[in-house]
Parts: C-alpha cells; structure tokens; sequence
C-alpha cells in the first residue's frame, strides 16, 4: 500500500514548465531573416553591377589573336637537297630555308650561253659581210662615174663626127661617124649596167645590215633567257620573304615540290586581337578606346589594347554563302562586326612569343571613357 507522503514527493519532482517558451522560434526567424537580408543585398549588389556593367562596358568572347602568317612555297620544280629550317625557328627576312638540286637550270643556262656565243660570232661574220659589200658598192658608184665620164666623152665624139659629117661637109668619114654613134650608144648601155650593179651593192649593204639587226635582236633574246635561267638557278634557295617564327614545317630532303607548294609558313610577331561584338554593342565605341584583354592561355594576365579600326562590313557579309535576306521568310539575327585591337609592341615583346594567332581571349571596352582619352590611347595607323 502507497504512502501518500510518497506520492506527494513524486509529483513535486515533475520539473515546472518554462516561463517563456516562444523564445526559440523568435531567435530561429531572426537567423531567417538575417540570411534573407544577406540574399537581397548580394542580389541587389549583383543586380547593380550587371546595370553598371551594361551601362559602362561592352564585352565579347568571340575574340581571337590575329597576324601575319606567311605561306612560304616554292616556285619551281625541284628536289629538296637541304633543309636549313626546324619547327618554331626564329628567322630574319632573307635567310635560306631550303635548297633544290640545281643541275637542271645549270644546264639550261650553260645551253643559253652558248647559244649567244655563237649568235654573237654570227653577229661578227654580218658585221664584215656588211664591210665587204660596201667596198664592193663603192667599187661600183667609181665604175658609174667612170662610165659616165666615158659616156660623156662619147657624146662629145658624136656631137663632133655628125658636125663633120653632113651634106655640105664630108669631112670624116660615114664610118667615122657610125663608130661613134656606137660609141656614144655603148656608153649608154655601160653607164646603165654599171649604175644596176652600184643599185645592187646597196641593196647587199641593206640586206646584210638587215641580217644583222636580226641577229642582234635573238642575242637579246638570249640575253633575256639568260636572264629567266639564272633567276630559275637562283630560285633553287628557297628563302625566307619576311622574318618571324617557322610553324607548319612540311619540308623534307629528297622531297620533289611543284611551283606553288606550300612548304612552311612564317609567323610574324606583330600580333593583334579581331573582336566580333555585336551590332548592338557600337553605338558608344569608337577609335582610340583602352581595351582590357584577357587571353584564355595567360589567366591573371590582363593586356591593355586599343580599338583601332571597324571592319567594313559584318561577318556574315564575308562568308562564303552571305545570307538573302529578300528570300524566303526572315529571321532578324544580331550580327557580329570585327574589330581590330591593337596592343603595344613592348607589350608583345615582352610576352617573348607566347602571344600567338589563333589564340582566344575575352575583350572589354569601357564605352564612357573621356575624348582627351581617346586621343592619347589612339595609336598611330601603320601599314602591315
């Protein structure tokens, strides 16, 4: 049987229920709402930068590192005997990259050479030909006036014979007379043969002068084929036309190459940035405007470029099957225009060459950026 003194103990051991029991769900909304108001203030922050951003910046990743990459091929036939050149190689404008067996355009040079000898002695053998019918010419214009005086003389002896030989005077004979008559006409005849044969030196002289001049004009004929050859021989050392790196190296000895092959190409460290922003994102740029560079392969390295230049038409424009817009149904699509960046060349230099074509990048333009900027960070325009 239970004590009741015992069981008034018991229900005096029940703890007493708290005083303030809604403290804890009041200390769990005020963490509720600290969280809340750390969510809206980076929102907020976040949403301001974006409005700041696109306010003050235009921006693009469709931006790649551009240059000159030279194709470097040969211009004749030939079979690769040396291969001065290896991959990545610095070179200077002017250094030989390779070197074609020569003896055929050696060959061909000698066959020239000789055949301008012997047009140039043919040339001399003219030269006294002409020599030799001029003294006959001029031994002929001396039996023309020969023949001349004789005729003259001939015309006085008839003149003087029919004088003396007419009806009231028979001083000579009628034979006397007849001689000279036929003298007189003997001298005609004479005086015309010698003049025909004087008449055909000359044309001799004009002849072989004829003759010579053409021999002359296939000396220079020659002379110009000389030339051709040796420039053939010469393009037997194939050489750099530019300096700059060596990429795409695809020579080797005993290769035979066609005119035209490319065989290396040489990359030029004046590089620049083609950014295709969009048609919307112009309206605030202009020429001379800083660019903040990132290029995907240095990160933590930021380039400070400068626009320089608009391309004349979009992307699209310069595609190989441009879009017809006047066909079909349309569908308006933002465009991209290319804009050429251009960096300072210790900037380049001082990258030592790991700033190279093909390279992506990410370029960002503050549009809102004082005119006298503009003046100072616009770099000079230089032909490439």
């Amino acid at each position: 049987m239970s004590n009741p003194q015992q069981e008034q103990k018991g229900l005096n051991a029940v703890p007493p229920a708290p005083a303030n029991t809604p403290a804890a769900p009041a200390k769990s909304n005020r963490k509720v709402l600290v969280i809340a108001g750390l969510i809206a203030l980076v929102a907020i922050g976040a949403g301001g930068r974006m409005w700041y951003r696109s306010h003050n910046f235009v921006e693009t990743e469709n931006a790649y590192i551009a240059g000159h990459v030279h194709p470097v091929s040969a211009r004749i036939a030939g079979v690769v005997t040396k291969v001065l050149i290896d991959d990545n190689q610095i070179v200077r404008a002017g250094d030989v990259i390779a070197e074609l067996d020569p003896f055929d355009q050696g060959v061909k040079v000698e066959q020239i050479q000789a055949q301008i000898a012997s047009a140039e002695q043919q040339v001399l053998q003219s030269d006294a030909q002409i020599a030799q019918v001029k003294a006959q010419a001029s031994s002929a214009s001396a039996q023309v006036a020969q023949s001349e005086a004789q005729l003259l003389r001939a015309k006085q002896d008839a003149e003087r014979f029919g004088q003396l030989y007419n009806s009231q005077m028979k001083a000579v004979s009628k034979a006397e007379l007849d001689a000279a008559v036929a003298g007189r006409a003997g001298a005609v005849a004479d005086l015309a043969a010698r003049k025909d044969n004087a008449a055909a030196a000359r044309a001799q002289i004009a002849a072989a002068q004829s003759a010579r001049d053409v021999l002359k004009s296939q000396v220079s004929v020659l002379r110009v084929q000389l030339k051709d050859a040796q420039q053939q021989l010469a393009y037997n050392r194939i050489v750099a036309p530019v300096g700059g790196r060596i990429g795409k190296r695809t020579i080797e000895v005993g290769q035979r190459v066609q005119p035209g092959q490319q065989l290396t190409a040489i990359v030029q460290d004046n590089v620049w940035l083609t950014a295709n922003f969009k048609e919307t994102q112009l309206a605030e740029m202009h020429r001379g405007q800083e660019v903040k560079v990132t290029i995907d392969a240095m990160p933590g390295k930021e380039l400070i470029g400068t626009v320089d230049s608009f391309a004349p038409a979009s992307g699209a424009q310069f595609a190989l099957l441009p879009a017809d817009n006047a066909t079909g149904n349309f569908t308006k699509i933002v465009q991209r225009v290319p804009v050429k960046i251009v960096f300072k060349p210790e900037d380049i230099k001082a990258l030592n060459g790991r700033l190279v074509p093909g390279m992506s990048a990410i370029a960002e333009v503050a549009i809102h950026q004082e005119q006298s900027e503009h003046k100072v960070a616009a770099a000079p325009r230089t032909v490439q």
